[in-house]
C-alpha cells in the first residue's frame, strides 16, 4: 500500500507534523511526502490514501493574499511561498471510486470557526475521495509557533490510525514498518 501527504507550511510547523504523520502512516504502508509546491496535479493509480495537511489562515485554506501576509510575519523564508494546498487540491482531478483521503491543519487553539482541514476535507469528497478519519487539528502556541507539547507524538499516533484503517486491520496490532518517508520539497520537485 502507499500514501501519499501533501502540505503546505509557512514556518515550518505544518511541515513538521506532516513528517511526524508520515512516520506513523510508514508503520503500513509506504509514504511519498510532497510540499504542495512540488505535487504534481495527478494523484498516481497506486496511492490507496491520500492525506493533506496546511494551516488554517482566515478560517480556511490559504490563499495567496494570505501567503503574502505571512512572509512579514518572520524573517526566514517560507517553507511554502508558491502554491497552497487549496491551489493544489483545486487542480486535482476527480478521483473516482472512492481513495481514502485525509486532512489536517495546524492552528491556534482558540474557539473561532473555521479550519483548513475541514476546507480541504470537504474538497476531498467533492472529488471522489472517501474520507478516512474526521479532519485533524494540531495547534500551535502563536502564528507562528511553536508547535504545544504533545503535537508530534498526536501526529504520529493519528498517522498510525490512519494507515491502519486503511490497511483494514486494529490499530493496536503490531506491524513492521515498510518505509521511512520520503521528503520532496519545491527544489526537489520530480512531477508526483
Amino acid at each position: 500500500m502507499r500514501a501519499l501527504l501533501v502540505y503546505e507550511s509557512m514556518f515550518g510547523n505544518t511541515r513538521e507534523i506532516a513528517r511526524a504523520v508520515a512516520t506513523g502512516l510508514s508503520s503500513r504502508m509506504s509514504v511519498d511526502l510532497v510540499e504542495a509546491g512540488a505535487a504534481g496535479t495527478a494523484v498516481p493509480d497506486d496511492v490507496s490514501l491520500l492525506v493533506v495537511g496546511g494551516p488554517t489562515h482566515a478560517l480556511g485554506l490559504s490563499r495567496p493574499d494570505t501567503r503574502r501576509q505571512a512572509t512579514g510575519k518572520t524573517d526566514q523564508p517560507l517553507v511554502s511561498a508558491g502554491t497552497g494546498l487549496r491551489e493544489w487540491l483545486d487542480a486535482t482531478g476527480p478521483r473516482p471510486g472512492g481513495t481514502a483521503a485525509a486532512a489536517f491543519d495546524t492552528r491556534v487553539r482558540l474557539p473561532l470557526p473555521g479550519s483548513a482541514a475541514r476546507a480541504a476535507a470537504r474538497r476531498l469528497r467533492r472529488r471522489g475521495y472517501r474520507l478516512s478519519s474526521r479532519p485533524e487539528s494540531f495547534y500551535v502556541a502563536g502564528t507562528t509557533g511553536p508547535l504545544l507539547d504533545e503535537e508530534l507524538r498526536r501526529a504520529r499516533e493519528w498517522g498510525r490510525q490512519l494507515a491502519a484503517t486503511t490497511a483494514g486491520t486494529p490499530s493496536g496490532q503490531p506491524s513492521q514498518p515498510t518505509t521511512t518517508p520520503r521528503d520532496r520539497r519545491p527544489d526537489q520537485a520530480t512531477g508526483t
